[in-house]
């Protein structure tokens, strides 16, 4: 298994797109530093970048930059749900993460994932890699290893083995500055 992982970190250290089990669904991911990356994800999902995409990290360590200017508050709020199935928008105050990734927003999507596989692959690739849905834009997500392989294996560079946590929907997204839940 672990050589399925470092396979999959070097198809993304290469500028490739992978599919693999998520906490609820089954989700695309890359190298959030790499545009032609994230553009691939995007034409796939035949998504616009105005929307943005959400970034899954292993620890609140891989996303440090991000929470530097947090109140103490906020940072207990991270401590209360990471890991686990909460993305927050975090403020991205000094722009550390691209706009094609934030897309039009001044502030990104993060969850620090407790799935094994989500885990794993983040800490054989060492920083965050963006996670969306590995769908095309408006239809359902995936759930099986199946119905990624037959619907997408031949646009993505791997589809990691695993399956999906035990989450019946996608993570809840609340907004760390209001408190607001945008998805629940």
């Amino acid at each position: 298994m672990i050589d399925d992982y470092n396979h999959a970190a070097a198809a993304v250290s290469g500028g490739g797109v992978i599919a693999y089990p998520t906490e609820a669904v089954w989700g695309l991911g890359c190298d959030p530093w790499n545009q032609q990356a994230v553009e691939r994800i995007l034409e796939i999902k035949r998504r616009p970048v105005e929307k943005g995409l959400i970034l899954v990290a292993a620890s609140k360590q891989q996303v440090a930059p991000l929470l530097e200017s947090l109140s103490d508050q906020q940072h207990q709020l991270l401590v209360e749900t990471w890991p686990g199935p909460v993305t927050w928008l975090i403020p991205d105050t000094n722009k550390w993460v691209p706009d094609w990734v934030r897309g039009q927003h001044s502030s990104v999507a993060v969850r620090v994932s407790a799935h094994p596989v989500v885990q794993q692959l983040c800490q054989s690739w060492g920083k965050p890699l963006v996670s969306t849905s590995a769908n095309r834009a408006g239809e359902p997500a995936h759930t099986t290893h199946l119905a990624v392989s037959t619907e997408l294996g031949e646009e993505v560079d791997m589809v990691v083995a695993g399956k999906t946590g035990e989450q019946t929907s996608p993570s809840r997204i609340c907004d760390l500055v209001t408190g607001k839940v945008l998805r629940s």
